[in-house]
């Protein structure tokens, strides 16, 4: 089943589990994201235009990050934009994670290999603004 994590409306975090399945394409993003994400399911011989992506000129205000991944466990504490502190989640092997708004923070409980996949030019410490979490989440 697909997690939404919302604080007053606004959506911090989508965990799509390794188990989530439907026929067709679902976006689980709004259009006006800086970042899309979806999920497709298509029968063999499903055909796909081919097709190349415009140059559009887009602006991003804040970094959206999707993480794959692909093998350990992982816990994920949650926090809104105050760094107050949400909930925690567990997400494994073939789990992915989209990190929509607010803050997050990571405990391996496993070793643990992921991809993450974000906006890009990255700006480094420009790009982010660490806080202490809640240890005991």
């Amino acid at each position: 089943m697909l997690k939404r994590i919302e604080h007053n409306g606004q959506l911090i975090a989508i965990i799509i589990p390794v188990n989530y399945h439907m026929d067709g394409i679902s976006f689980f993003t709004p259009d006006d994201f800086s970042q899309q994400l979806a999920y497709m399911n298509r029968p063999k011989g499903y055909f796909i235009e081919p097709h190349v992506h415009k140059r559009v000129e887009r602006a991003i205000h804040y970094t959206l990050e999707t993480l794959f991944i692909r093998k350990g466990k992982v816990k994920v504490d949650f926090y809104t934009n105050e760094k107050t502190f949400l909930e925690s989640a567990v997400v494994k092997s073939g789990d992915v994670l989209l990190l929509a708004s607010g803050g997050h923070g990571f405990t391996m409980l496993e070793p643990t290999e992921m991809i993450e996949v974000k906006q890009g030019p990255y700006t480094s410490e420009m790009d982010k603004e660490r806080f202490k979490g809640n240890p005991n989440c």
